[in-house]
């Protein structure tokens, strides 16, 4: 709270500061990622498909915070420039499984190198431990804003 008792002081509100980072943490990744031709969601959905392969749009689309829409829209380009397959046909239900091509897994290796090199900018002034603190500490708070809604 501000010194006048009323609304928040952002010199001393963790929302904001986690906010300040997160907007920190994208500008850094789209520096690295655009020289590639990827944007951050196109990066996700990459590394989506590699840690859980057959994941459908709705499954994408929630792991990397966007739209059905807009992930169909990237997943029909990551089809067209060769990153991507998915079955003419559904093999259940609507959804089309996707997976990762070779050029696909190329293209995240490049893809994942340059954002590790972000996380590790990030991190480099912390501890081991106090890495292990803020992650246990930003899990506890997404489970805690998760239970209350």
């Amino acid at each position: 709270m501000r010194r006048d008792g009323h609304g928040i002081d952002l010199d001393t509100s963790l929302g904001y500061l986690l906010k300040e980072a997160s907007s920190a943490l994208r500008t850094a990744m789209e520096a690295v990622l655009r020289p590639l031709g990827m944007t951050i969601t196109h990066y996700s959905c990459l590394e989506l498909l590699a840690q859980r392969p057959g994941s459908s749009n709705s499954d994408l689309a929630r792991g990397a915070f966007v739209t059905r829409q807009s992930m169909n829209v990237l997943l029909q380009a990551l089809e067209r420039d060769g990153s991507v397959s998915r079955a003419s046909e559904a093999p259940v239900g609507k959804a089309l499984p996707a997976q990762l091509t070779p050029l696909g897994r190329e293209r995240l290796a490049e893809a994942s190198a340059a954002v590790r090199g972000v996380e590790v900018r990030m991190l480099g002034g912390m501890s081991p431990d106090e890495q292990a603190a803020a992650l246990s500490a930003l899990r506890s708070m997404v489970r805690s804003l998760r239970d209350e809604a």
